[in-house]
């Protein structure tokens, strides 16, 4: 009986529809793409999609969920295994647009389009709300004065909302991805960390400007 049929594990067919999902989202848009169309990628039957995930917004949403999830502990990990500060900010910033170039297709469902969508604009917000945590905290081991969590916290986010504008041409494919981390850090790390290198406390001598 050749009906030793291998099963596949609902959580690897989990997967794998999501992947499925997240290629037809991208390349259709949310309002256009079908589950019709998205089980027929994962070649499984539109019965099965649904019973998996009860709608396309359901599954859309666990879409959100898993790359969001993917790309939080990835900057995460890269915070956490570098040394020192600056280091630390150049790694995470790698990491955010090395995921954004190596995964357009997420970046395009978990920004672009659950930004466009009400419904999943609040799943986009939490994730850019860890992103921002995260780089006030690094932000906070940089600068060079004391500064209080609310400056930092306005800085961070102007820094994440830099850097997801610098993702668009990313996942364009119109900026390389060494040349955009580099700036974003410098910005950072000079500009908005506070990282100014002269002493503000320091006279200007006067014989110098009459």
């Amino acid at each position: 009986m050749s009906a030793k049929t291998k099963r596949i594990p609902r959580a690897i067919r989990e997967q794998q529809m999501l992947d499925s999902a997240i290629r037809v989202f991208a390349d259709l848009g949310y309002r256009s793409a079908s589950m019709d169309t998205i089980a027929r990628d994962a070649n499984i039957s539109k019965p099965m999609l649904y019973l998996y995930y009860g709608s396309k917004e359901e599954l859309f949403s666990a879409c959100v969920a898993r790359e969001s999830g993917r790309l939080i502990e990835g900057l995460t990990s890269a915070a956490t295994g570098s040394d020192g500060p600056r280091d630390s900010l150049e790694s995470v910033v790698q990491a955010f647009l090395e995921f954004v170039d190596a995964n357009t297709d997420s970046w395009t469902v978990v920004y672009r389009q659950a930004m466009a969508e009400p419904v999943f604009r609040d799943e986009v917000e939490k994730t850019r709300s860890v992103l921002v945590d995260l780089t006030a905290d690094l932000l906070a081991q940089n600068s060079v004065e004391s500064r209080s969590r609310e400056v930092l916290q306005v800085v961070a986010t102007a820094l994440v909302g830099a850097g997801e504008a610098v993702a668009n041409q990313i996942a364009a494919h119109s900026m390389p991805t060494e040349v955009a981390a580099g700036v974003v850090v410098d910005l950072a790390w000079r500009g908005l960390a506070g990282g100014a290198s002269r002493p503000q406390t320091t006279p200007i001598p006067t014989e110098e400007y009459p």
